[in-house]
């Protein structure tokens, strides 16, 4: 059986949520924001057409718009994609890394919110509706820690946990704030962020660090929430732990020198593809 015999069309997904606020309550708009947003959820892909089917099927059913964000895959990851969801818009990143990839993505979101998803089924679509109302209820910028109670991981070896510990402690004693996870890149962000943020340098796994970092230092309103971080179903992971720790340490001691673009001229912000269509990123 092939990847795309194995799918099933997304309107029969197994699983549906709401992406109300858990309270179920109205929350406040933020100022200049929706009550009501729309939710883009981009996904950085590389040969993951195995677990496509299951990450899919968790999608909210509410949600605005899939983009996949593909970087060279030599499988069939875009037609399952396309059988699953033919209304998916695809961006083709010629870079190589998760971060060149992420911004590719960015770039093509149209959404009020923008949420990051991996493709290998490490982190449950189910959680986007807490990720959104923590938005709604007043922050800009909402990352998933997987060490705060109620939290955790199930593919984390105990040297990168021990990293990990490392960087946060680090960035606590640089740029202040409480977080108690670092290098998780399960994040949900209203668009207008990326105004704030410079992300052209972060082309590898530094870029959630480099976001997390600088969401912190431009004084944005940060919530960490709880997330359960599972391991990958099908495949191999593309993380190098010691250089991509190596350029998570990096980042973090020069990412204060970036310049902060002027509103509306971030290069992820880009004109957006029509549904179904593929294209190819920005300067590549």
């Amino acid at each position: 059986m092939t990847a795309i015999e194995g799918t099933q069309h997304l309107r029969d997904r197994e699983t549906v949520v709401s992406l109300s606020p858990p309270s179920g309550e109205q929350a406040p708009a933020v100022a200049a924001r929706s009550s009501a947003p729309t939710v883009s959820v981009v996904i950085p892909t590389l040969n993951e057409a195995r677990n496509l089917p299951h990450v899919f099927s968790r999608l909210p059913r509410d949600i605005y718009e899939v983009i996949l964000s593909d970087g060279r895959s030599t499988d069939n990851t875009i037609d399952v994609a396309r059988a699953l969801m033919p209304e998916i818009i695809v961006v083709h990143e010629e870079r190589r890394g998760k971060g060149a990839g992420l911004q590719a993505g960015f770039g093509a979101a149209t959404g009020d919110i923008i949420v990051m998803l991996d493709a290998d089924g490490s982190t449950d679509p189910s959680e986007i509706p807490g990720f959104v109302g923590a938005l709604l209820a007043g922050a800009d910028f909402v990352k998933g820690s997987r060490f705060l109670q109620g939290g955790s991981t199930q593919d984390m070896e105990w040297y990168r946990r021990l990293g990990n510990w490392g960087f946060v402690k680090l960035v606590q004693l640089r740029f202040g704030g409480r977080f108690t996870d670092l290098c998780y890149g399960y994040n949900a962000f209203w668009r207008d962020v990326l105004d704030r943020l410079s992300l052209e340098q972060d082309d590898g796994f530094e870029i959630e660090t480099s976001m997390n970092v600088q969401a912190l230092r431009a004084k944005l309103v940060v919530r960490e929430i709880a997330s359960n971080e599972h391991r990958r179903i099908h495949g191999t992971s593309n993380l190098r732990t010691f250089p991509d720790g190596w350029r998570v340490l990096s980042t973090i001691f020069t990412v204060d020198s970036r310049k902060v673009p002027a509103p509306g001229t971030s290069p992820t912000r880009l004109a957006a593809p029509t549904s179904g269509t593929t294209r190819k990123a920005a300067g590549s």
